[in-house]
């Protein structure tokens, strides 16, 4: 029987690079993208600064690879037809909440996502404009071939309530974890504070859909 591979080139190459992904990941979570550097994350890694070269081709190609390998929005073009099928059940209703929701939980519970999006809104980077493209992208072919059909003979604007509910979803998750203080009332460090937030996303939903 022969031996399994362990070692050798490629699997110390895919080694180092996780280590390096996940080095960044580790300054990022401490500091913020302002701490980031290539001698940082090699030391980080303990690893050569000349390998972020070799594998990345620099600093923004490892912060592109941790970006796509990070980003909450895990929903592939090769999805989409699946999703428009299962969402014709309920024109989408499920559909909608369940990205809000998974939106919400991730930005909970990833210190690592809220720094992403924190960098996102405080200064201009191209790797970071190309993901939001990608994921926009993505979004506009669903809202597209689910909700506009959907809503195509309302008075309501669909795509400007979810765009709302959203980003009320980026803010209170940054706030909450930021600042540490309740907003309207409402301390979302708390259980009970996060699980009142979801359940009014999905009575927005409903209404919506009413």
């Amino acid at each position: 029987m022969a031996r399994k591979v362990t070692d050798g080139p490629v699997r110390n190459k895919e080694r180092t690079k996780k280590n390096l992904v996940d080095a960044l990941g580790e300054i990022l979570k401490r500091d913020g993208f302002s701490g980031v550097s290539i001698s940082r994350v090699a030391e980080k890694a303990k690893v050569d600064r000349r390998l972020i070269y070799d594998y990345f081709g620099g600093l923004e190609g490892l912060v592109k690879e941790y970006l796509n390998n990070k980003d909450y929005w895990k929903i592939s073009p090769e999805e989409i037809s699946e999703i428009v099928e299962e969402s014709k059940v309920d024109d989408g209703k499920a559909f909608a909440y369940q990205v809000l929701e998974n939106q919400f939980n991730s930005l909970m519970s990833s210190e690592e996502m809220r720094r992403i999006i924190t960098w996102g809104l405080s200064e201009k980077s191209s790797v970071l404009k190309e993901l939001d493209s990608k994921r926009e992208n993505i979004g506009d072919q669903l809202l597209r071939e689910i909700f506009d059909k959907t809503f195509s003979d309302s008075h309501k604007n669909f795509r400007a309530i979810y765009a709302i509910l959203m980003g009320g979803v980026y803010y209170l998750t940054l706030h909450s974890n930021m600042q540490e203080n309740p907003f309207c009332g409402i301390n979302l460090q708390e259980p009970s504070g996060q699980e009142e937030i979801k359940k009014t996303l999905k009575t927005i939903i409903e209404l919506a859909y009413t």
